[in-house]
């Protein structure tokens, strides 16, 4: 399975994005899924992920009440709701897929298929 990342953008503090993760040559089926970012001078650090086939998911602190992952499967993509962005959402955003152990969600090391990321800036 290949990922496509999109909907990146420049935006002032406040403001909203929604970013896209679309699927070819394969599904999301059977794999968690999951968006991180990585800002200029830091290392990748988780955002948000399907970690469970029923649905349930995970968000990192900094970003919950904000943030909304989505998916649709029939589409084959999953979705990163960006709602109050502030400067220091500035980033690139990747979406993976895997199937990293219990727990172990946040390592973006465990995650061995991902998309070409998609900027996200954000102005004050």
């Amino acid at each position: 399975v290949q990922l496509q990342a999109s909907g990146g953008g420049l935006v002032q503090a406040g403001s909203s994005l929604k970013l896209s993760c679309a699927a070819s040559g394969g599904s999301f089926s059977g794999y968690k899924v999951a968006w991180f970012r990585q800002a200029p001078g830091k290392e990748r650090a988780f955002v948000a992920a399907f970690i469970f086939n029923g649905g349930d998911t995970l968000y990192t602190d900094s970003v919950k009440g904000r943030f909304t992952i989505s998916k649709d499967y029939a589409k084959n993509t999953v979705y990163l709701q960006m709602n109050s962005l502030k400067p220091e959402d500035t980033a690139v955003y990747s979406c993976a897929v895997g199937r990293p152990p219990f727990g172990r969600w946040r390592d973006a090391a465990l995650w061995p298929i991902w998309g070409q990321g998609t900027q996200v800036t954000v102005s004050s």
